[in-house]
């Protein structure tokens, strides 16, 4: 007989997962994912990615707000009795009794290597934080925060350039390959879960829009991780005459200066470390991004001005 998956997830990072799920035959009973939201001006309901994706594939999608005392979709799994949930992102806390009622558990693929950054942006954090390499790791949830039982990691390495966005589709891409392998396995009883060492833990918080704010004191590899880690939202940021300029990509040079101050025409930016960085890609508050030469045209930030306090 062969065996059913439910699969829980909502945006664009898990949906070459659950489509390799599908062209790999397996039978895919439901599919769970975050409500539609309605867009800024109310005009327009936007369903997630995975909505999208499986109503292109005519799976049935549920979209409960929340499965805490949600006795209709508990009742609703449990008559569809899968044998195993995949979980990508979902975007909510299963709560226990949902847990207990899969055969083979819910697997939750988790872009980090844990336990290294358990929590809701792992990808991110570990760009900030200028971390070596990252990877997926695939893992059995249990009520505790990303703290279940591994049964196998993959990892990729970062360098200096990486950004978040770049980082989260080769992740997805190499976890729609390798979640084949470890749902054949599983479900033919060969998967060996192992406990992680919960000493080591560290936790990626949901990322506030604040941090985004630079601060030229930081060294110049700590301001480019931010600028590359909050790359595309919420994005790196600096004040200058009271508007936000978002700095979409940068690199760092060697000329130096009074921290913060602009050295160049073309924003070469002195930060902390005897450094600065040259600002690539920017986008003015309320225009569009814009490389470095074409706004520099028009730009009131001219060599010699202060980033700071500015």
């Amino acid at each position: 007989m062969q065996k059913k998956i439910v699969f829980m997830g909502t945006p664009e990072f898990s949906v070459p997962i659950l489509k390799s799920i599908y062209e790999n035959s397996f039978s895919i009973e439901a599919v769970y994912t975050q409500p539609p939201q309605k867009s800024q001006r109310g005009q327009k309901v936007n369903k997630s990615p995975i909505n999208d994706l499986a109503d292109k594939l005519g799976i049935k999608c549920r979209t409960p707000a929340s499965l805490k005392n949600n006795k209709e979709e508990l009742e609703f799994l449990k008559k569809v009795d899968p044998d195993i949930v995949i979980v990508v992102a979902y975007g909510q806390i299963i709560p226990k009794e949902f847990l207990n009622i899969c055969k083979l558990g819910f697997i939750n693929i988790h872009g980090s290597i844990l336990p290294k950054w358990r929590g809701a942006a792992p990808i991110q954090r570990s760009i900030m934080n200028l971390d070596n390499e990252t990877g997926i790791s695939i893992m059995k949830i249990e009520e505790q925060l990303d703290s279940g039982p591994v049964c196998a990691v993959y990892k990729i390495n970062l360098n200096p350039n990486n950004n978040a966005d770049e980082i989260s589709k080769k992740l997805s891409l190499l976890a729609s390959e390798k979640i084949i392998i470890e749902i054949n396995n599983i479900l033919d009883g060969k998967a060996k879960f192992i406990e992680q060492k919960h000493e080591l833990a560290t936790y990626a918080p949901k990322i506030n829009k604040s941090e985004g704010l630079i601060n030229w004191n930081d060294d110049a590899k700590k301001i480019l991780g931010k600028v590359n880690g909050l790359f595309p939202i919420p994005g790196a940021f600096f004040i200058y005459k009271d508007e936000r300029y978002k700095v979409l990509k940068a690199e760092i040079v060697k000329n130096q200066g009074n921290i913060g101050e602009v050295l160049t025409n073309d924003l070469e930016v002195a930060c902390g470390d005897n450094q600065s960085l040259k600002i690539l890609e920017i986008q003015r508050q309320g225009k569009k991004p814009q490389k470095i030469e074409e706004f520099i045209l028009g730009s009131q930030i001219k060599k010699g001005a202060s980033l700071i306090n500015a």
